[in-house]
Parts: C-alpha cells; structure tokens; sequence
C-alpha cells in the first residue's frame, strides 16, 4: 500500500503483489474472461494476412479513426482570431471532448463554450438554448467576436444557424452589430481538416464579404497565409520568420500560436494574440492568399476565388527540400522581393545535414498516416531522403488525396512500391504493419497501442514508433515544434536519424553477443 513517506506513481505501485492479486480477483469474479490460450490464439490470428484480408473487407464499420470531427477543427480555427470565443452550438458533452483534446496536446487551457443542448432541444431544435448562451457567452467572457459551429446534434434536427442568430439580436440579447460568424459543422461528414475549413470561410465571408466594393488586390502589398488546421507552433513562427527575413509584408488569418503558448507569469490570458478584425477586413486587398494546406481548403479556395478574386498560388504545403525551395520561389515571384542569404545558408545547412546522415536513412522503410497535406509533404519530405515510404494511409483521404499521391509518387525510384489507403483507419494500419514489417512507423501517439501489438507478437516484428503528428498526448512539449520550411525539415531529419541511431543501439547492446556494433561513433 502507499506510505506517506514513499509515495509511489501509478506504474510501481500497481506492480506490487498485493494490486496484482486485487486485479487477479477482480478478474476471476467479474469479467468472465475467455482463457489465456485462447486470447493468445485470436491475438495471433489478428496478426495474419488472412484476418487482413478479411479486415479490409468491412464497410460500416470503423475501428480506432485516424481523424477527428469537424468542430474539433472549428473551434482551433476560431481561437486563431483576437478575442474571439469559440462557441458550439450543441452538447456539452462534445466541447468538454474539445476542450481536453487540445489541454492534452498544447498543456494549455483551451476557451470554449456552449448552448447545453439536451434531449429536449434534440427535439424541439435549439434556438432557446442559443439566445441565452450567446447572451450569457458575451456577458461572461466579454469577447470581442463569438464564432459559432455546431456538433451533430443540431445538424441532424437541421438547426438554422443564421436564423437563430439573427432570431437572438432581433429579440435584443446580444446587439445588432455584435459580430457572430458561423459555420455548420455535420461531425458525420467530413473530418476536423473540414471544420477548420468551414469555420474559416464562416469568419472571413461575414467579415468581408458585403464590403468588397472598395477591395482591389494588392492594394495594401500584402500577402496573406492561410494556414489550415496546423498544431505545430513552430510552423507559425517559421512562416513568419521566413517572410520578416524576405521583407514581405504578410497577415497570417488565423494564428493561434500566443494563446496557445501562454507564458506562466500569474497572468492567466483567456485570450491572446491571434489576427484582427481589421486584419481581416483588409485581407481582400492583398496581393493574393497562400494556402500552406490546399488539399484540406476547398471551400476556403472558392471563396477567395471567386469573392476576393484572389489567383491563389498553386503550391504543396512547403515540407522538405523541393516543395520549401518552391514555396520561396512562389512568393519571391509574387511579391518582387529576393530570397535572403540568411535563407540559402539555412538550406545549405539543411542539405548538409542530408548528406551527413544519408547512409543510415538510405533504404529505410516507414509505414506512416495523417491528415491529406500532412501525408503529402510527409512522403515527399522521406524520398528526399532515400526512404521508402511502405504503407501511407489517410482516414480522411479523397480520390483527389490518392492521385496527387501516385503522381508525386511516380517521380521517385523510392515511392515505387508504396502502398496507398485513402479512407482506412487504424485497425486497418495495424493489419498492414503486423503483416508487412516496416522499419518504423510515423504517426501520433495512438499508434503507440500498435507499436504495443507488433511487440507483443516477438521482438523481431516490433515496429518502432516515431511521433510526428496529431495529437500527440504521450509526450511533451512537441507541439512547440516544427514540420514546415528548411528548419522543420532540419528537426525532422534530426528526429529520423535519432530514432534509426537509437534502435541500432538497443539492438547491438547485448553483452558480448550484439556489442561488436555497439559502436561510439554513428
């Protein structure tokens, strides 16, 4: 048992013999389980290329997704703006899910509310629930912008967002010009990717869209950056970083990276940082908007192309050496402006560190899943390398996701036995790794439970796994990082080579059996 002067945490302490004949108890009264061999037997089975097959064969059901729902997307959208507060139309059971899923990922206090809705408004719709939860919203937190999505909930009973809205202001709770973008959020479609782009449109049509009279592109000399649903912080500051060092004058819509790193200093700030409204009300007047995620911004494109007539660059999220160099290239082109010194030696350092660590990358095979953008820049980033990407799976993947895959995929010698799997989920992505071994695996910390399983069938199918994603709960302080531009590229060529260098390790330490290659130098 625990004593006051040797407190135990959670794992030592549930070692101890006395907690392991509680839960041998525990187990034999209450759980009525099968015996050993024959979960042993089925935890086999699960590992061949016969339950493979069959596993690939489901179509109504989804087993541990490798996505999230569209308000979960909305709500990080919406916390990008200055004082603004992120509300949901629909349960509060899904916000406070909201909520934690980020606290977990950023260790941050994470603002949002909602309306409540409960079984009574499942029926009768939801519009009482939002007249006093915008009103209460507003008198409480005194935010400057209150942008609003919705759970599945009130999609299903097919709540009217602008009109319950509109309801709210004509009945005086809220003033008339109080600013209230929304954007309806169906969780049963679509993934978070989706509900960030939603949200965004919401806020930057009702913020722009009836005064566009005296907007003309390029007006202000500016560039704007769009940047889809991104969780590395570091991606923000590159950004920025890159373009201050180019001189370009730019607005980033959407920048979450002050309230989402808050300094521990006594001062709590609800809110922080993030673009303004003027920003955003000039945003049209710049010289066109790039998109750092195209793949995940469909809705966002046709809005800016057709409202702010914007000619949208068409470019790939800017990971690894090709894609950076023509990302700089793009804006070089469009804004006049010549890419620094500073920013060659950077790339000059990013491809020494290439050639430094090539012979341990070379011929690697790694099996990795993510969101659309992420995946693309990810199989790119890793043939630059001399990998070979195995498996590269997308749950929220489209027909457009899977050609610009193959089309990518079909320049390189090392993409040519590459897998691709456009909505499967991570059931599907343990039967792939457990029935064709790569080196590692790339992906967030749920794939931490599948890295457990190919453990679990011997040592020799382990599937190491490296943790660049999200969300990532098991770790900390890795959403300060970053993925994009020549410095992401560093830390993530950085993060491979480590991770190669490690596992050799702990396979050559063996004392006078594997140590003749437990070598000092790598």
């Amino acid at each position: 048992m625990q004593q006051a002067d040797d407190i135990k945490p959670c794992y030592p302490l549930f070692r101890q013999d006395e907690y392991k004949e509680s839960l041998t108890n525990k187990q034999n009264a209450f759980e009525e389980r099968h015996e050993a061999d024959k979960v042993q037997d089925t935890f086999k089975w699960t590992t061949t290329m016969e339950y493979r097959e069959l596993n690939f064969k489901r179509e109504a059901l989804t087993v541990n997704p490798a996505k999230a729902c569209q308000p979960l997307g909305a709500v990080l959208c919406a916390l990008g703006f200055e004082k603004t507060m992120p509300y949901v139309h629909g349960s509060q059971g899904c916000v406070a899910y909201f909520r934690t899923y980020f606290n977990r990922h950023f260790r941050e206090p994470i603002s949002c509310v909602s309306d409540s809705m409960t079984e009574d408004a499942a029926v009768f719709g939801g519009q009482k629930n939002m007249i006093d939860g915008l009103e209460n919203c507003r008198a409480i937190y005194k935010p400057d912008v209150i942008a609003v999505s919705t759970t599945c909930m009130a999609e299903v009973i097919g709540d009217d967002l602008n009109a319950f809205i509109r309801n709210t202001k004509k009945a005086g709770n809220i003033p008339e010009d109080y600013p209230t973008p929304f954007a309806h959020t169906p969780s049963f479609v679509g993934s978070h990717v989706t509900g960030w782009d939603n949200m965004f449109e919401g806020i930057i049509r009702y913020f722009t869209l009836n005064t566009m009279d005296d907007k003309v592109p390029g007006k202000n000399g500016k560039i704007n950056i769009v940047p889809g649903f991104e969780t590395y912080l570091g991606n923000y500051r590159v950004i920025h970083r890159m373009l201050d060092e180019m001189g370009v004058a730019h607005t980033m819509l959407s920048d979450p990276t002050e309230v989402l790193d808050t300094p521990a200093d006594g001062q709590f700030r609800m809110y922080a940082g993030g673009t303004t409204q003027d920003e955003i009300k000039d945003a049209p007047n710049a010289t066109t908007t790039f998109l750092m995620q195209p793949m995940q911004l469909e809705k966002t494109k046709k809005f800016l192309d057709t409202t702010w007539k914007h000619e949208v660059p068409k470019l790939n999220i800017p990971m690894g050496l090709e894609w950076t160099d023509e990302w700089l290239m793009k804006v070089s082109e469009v804004t006049g402006k010549a890419i620094p010194a500073s920013l060659l030696k950077e790339r000059g350092r990013f491809v020494d560190m290439m050639t430094d660590s090539h012979t341990w990358l070379h011929g690697k095979k790694i099996s990795l899943y993510g969101d659309p953008d992420f995946t693309l820049g990810m199989t790119k980033f890793l043939t630059e390398l001399g990998i070979e990407p195995l498996h590269v799976l997308c749950n929220n993947g489209s027909k457009k996701w899977t050609k610009a895959m193959k089309a990518m995929l079909d320049e390189t010698p090392y993409g040519k036995n590459t897998q691709l799997f456009a909505g499967a989920d991570l059931w599907h992505f343990r039967s792939l790794v457990l029935t064709e071994k790569p080196d590692f695996m790339i992906g967030n910390s749920y794939a931490k439970f599948i890295q457990r399983d190919t453990l679990h069938k011997g040592k020799e199918f382990e599937v190491p796994l490296i943790r660049i994603g999200f969300p990532i709960f098991d770790r900390h302080h890795m959403h300060r990082a970053t993925t994009l531009g020549y410095e992401g590229a560093m830390q993530m060529l950085t993060t491979l080579t480590n991770a190669v260098l490690e596992r050799l390790d702990e396979e050559t330490r063996g004392m006078g059996t594997t140590d003749y290659n437990h070598d000092l130098v790598r």
